[in-house]
């Protein structure tokens, strides 16, 4: 099968999860890794097409080029996987499929920063509401269901789970019973596994 999908990423950064991703559309691709800590970075012209803000991860697959772990999993869904991993245009279930898979961008990231830094809250002023918002609602739509939106596993589960993750990584949060479990259940999905396990085949290359 002809590779036409590359994965800009760089070890150690939220590119990490776009291995996953791949993995769950089942399509092939190449790497091509990004040195964001280089003081001398000389990006290749196809990356600096996808991101314009130079920054990780990024895909091209073929004449597409697309940033940002949000987009990418969107358009992935989309295009190799609809109805499947993202309802379809037509689907009632698109809306809420949208909300919760931009939740993690536009709400848990900013609230995650908001608790890190210690930001005073402001839920009437602040898009993502306040970090104990964020955290209500997303418990509150968990309970009693098996996936955040459209009953079965989306790529707003992959978005989801891979922040609480990240947040509980970071000591940010200390996941409940109900957030706990909701995340071994999407982490323990094959391609999941996959995922992790292509990560680790690509850093331990980077190492010789």
């Amino acid at each position: 099968m002809q590779i036409l999908i590359t994965l800009y990423w760089s070890p150690q950064t939220r590119a990490a999860r776009m291995f996953w991703a791949l993995e769950e559309v089942g399509q092939p691709y190449t790497l091509a890794r990004i040195d964001i800590r280089s003081a001398n970075r000389n990006d290749p012209p196809d990356f600096l097409a996808a991101s314009p803000l130079r920054k990780v991860p990024a895909i091209t697959d073929s004449d597409v080029r697309v940033a940002d772990s949000a987009a990418i999993a969107l358009y992935l869904a989309d295009r190799y996987a609809p109805g499947d991993l993202a309802p379809r245009i037509d689907d009632p279930v698109r809306g809420e499929f949208l909300f919760w898979l931009f939740y993690t961008p536009s709400v848990m990231e900013p609230a995650m920063i908001e608790k890190f830094v210690h930001v005073p809250p402001n839920p009437s002023a602040y898009p993502w509401g306040s970090y104990e918002r964020m955290l209500e609602a997303l418990e509150t739509r968990l309970s009693g269901r098996e996936w955040i939106a459209a009953d079965r596993f989306t790529m707003a589960d992959f978005m989801i789970s891979g922040t609480i993750e990240a947040m509980h990584r970071f000591k940010i949060l200390d996941p409940s019973p109900v957030l706990s479990s909701y995340m071994e259940r999407c982490f323990a999905r094959p391609a999941a596994i996959r995922g992790r396990e292509k990560e680790a085949e690509a850093i331990a290359a980077l190492a010789g």
